[in-house]
């Protein structure tokens, strides 16, 4: 284990005491340090008995990236609908504004970083299902364990008001001591059975696609996406560790997300990025059409090309890929796209999918972009604003955060963006989960409903269903 310096860190907090003193607000003081490797879940693990509510858990589909972040040094929250994305972009660089940022390496990721998202349609009104996160909700943790490609770094973020003195430094660096010392115990993590699976108001739902349907052959409208839930109950409180350890050996080759707020837990596995900003370059995803994969390999290859065959799912994708490349023209100097999409399997479904390549312009933000894409045709529909209207009026769930952007951004503006779905809310001994369809004008409610199905069984395993 690479030795910290304790002198340093108290040096380098009274140079923030100092300014805070000086300016007469809170300034924060973030240090990096790279370690020997340590397990991210270990990591996420030890913050649970001081920081269960304040944790957060990310690994990209390539695993070079996987940030695990326990307690919060400062929270960016709002439930303002306009310029939402905006505001938070604003209160971020308010935040970093005269902090000093001790971090020598050059990696993404590493070095004071907000993780967060934003509720799907912040003008639906709100239910008691979503109630412990706002609109827009990031945690800056207080400690943060950053594996990238390989080599593992450490910050510590601490934020100094006016009234601090040199006690607070004493107290972080025993408690990040703890943490190190406490990175090579083994924790066992318990497992909730499943005692009862409640559909919410199928019938309902079917009704509410037929609706749409009538609606999509006679307006504007060229597909809704509608999304039901599933709640599950448990014997015991279901524990996010356990659910994310399997996750992390079933999904491999999605992005895995956590995110606790007030005793509330979002989790899941998506296989969709929406937006990754690293320098100058930018990563899109074009995620849109499904279908199951097979039993052999000759029936998988057979669904799969059925699907690169298939009309309808052709043409959604299509409207996928027309929006994404027109929002991000705004910020780019130059997009990629290749002509056809290609297949994107995992575990349970196979999708089509088209890999988007940009340039960003210099002054393109992170957030602005996400604002552009959000919701995709994948995860609204089009036209984007009539399709947004027409779920608030149809869909009776709370979306909250599915379906949302869910990601990081780092101090120097690099970060990553995910949709937030195959997705699950935990509330004690109660989980829902969420999965949607995109409605055309030729869609039949039951084989929607279907889809849906298929779009639960990710999660459902991952909390030992079927």
């Amino acid at each position: 284990m690479v030795t910290i310096h304790e002198l340093e860190l108290k040096e380098r907090g009274l140079l923030a005491l100092t300014r805070a003193k000086k300016l007469g607000r809170s300034i924060l003081v973030s240090e990096v340090h790279q370690m020997d490797w340590m397990n991210p879940f270990t990591f996420f693990l030890l913050g649970k008995e001081r920081y269960l509510g304040e944790r957060f858990f990310w690994k990209d589909p390539t695993d070079e990236i996987v940030l695990t972040g326990i307690g919060i040094s400062k929270q960016i929250q709002s439930d303002q609908a306009t310029d939402r994305f905006f505001h938070v972009d604003k209160e971020w660089q308010t935040f970093l504004k005269d902090s000093l940022i001790y971090n020598s390496y050059s990696e993404s990721g590493v070095g004071p970083v907000m993780f967060g998202g934003f509720s799907f349609d912040p003008h639906k009104p709100k239910t008691n299902l979503w109630s412990k996160y706002p609109d827009s909700l990031f945690h800056i943790p207080k400690y943060m364990l950053s594996i990238i490609k390989g080599q593992t770094f450490l910050t510590t973020n601490i934020v100094c008001t006016p009234n601090d003195d040199e006690s607070l430094f004493t107290k972080i660096l025993d408690e990040r001591n703890q943490l190190i010392r406490s990175s090579n115990q083994k924790f066992e993590t318990k497992s909730a059975d499943l005692l009862m699976t409640k559909e919410i108001s199928p019938e309902s739902w079917k009704a509410s696609v037929d609706e749409v349907v009538k609606d999509l052959k006679t307006g504007p409208l060229k597909k809704v996406v509608l999304a039901r839930e599933l709640r599950l109950l448990f014997n015991t409180t279901v524990e996010p560790e356990s659910v994310l350890n399997r996750l992390s050996e079933q999904q491999q080759d999605s992005y895995l997300f956590v995110f606790e707020s007030n005793g509330d837990c979002f989790i899941g596995a998506t296989p969709e990025r929406l937006i990754k900003k690293q320098n100058t370059h930018i990563f899109s995803t074009c995620l849109a059409g499904s279908i199951s994969r097979g039993q052999t390999e000759e029936e998988d290859e057979h669904l799969g090309k059925t699907l690169l065959n298939d009309k309808k799912n052709l043409i959604e994708h299509g409207y996928v890929v027309e929006m994404i490349k027109e929002a991000l023209e705004e910020s780019c100097e130059e997009i990629i796209l290749p002509d056809k999409p290609q297949l994107m399997k995992i575990r349970d479904i196979q999708h089509l999918y088209t890999p988007v390549v940009g340039r960003a312009k210099s002054d393109a933000s992170l957030l602005h972009i996400v604002e552009r894409l959000h919701p995709t045709p994948a995860l609204g529909g089009l036209p984007k604003k009539e399709a947004v209207e027409k779920i608030r009026e149809v869909e009776k769930l709370d979306r909250g955060f599915y379906a949302a952007p869910l990601g990081w951004v780092d101090y120097r503006e690099n970060g990553e963006f995910a949709v937030a779905i195959r997705s699950g809310l935990i509330q004690g001994k109660e989980v829902s989960l969420f999965a949607g369809c995109g409605v055309v004008s030729d869609s039949e409610s039951e084989s929607e409903y279907l889809e849906t199905d298929l779009k639960f069984r990710p999660m459902l395993r991952a909390l030992g269903g079927n």
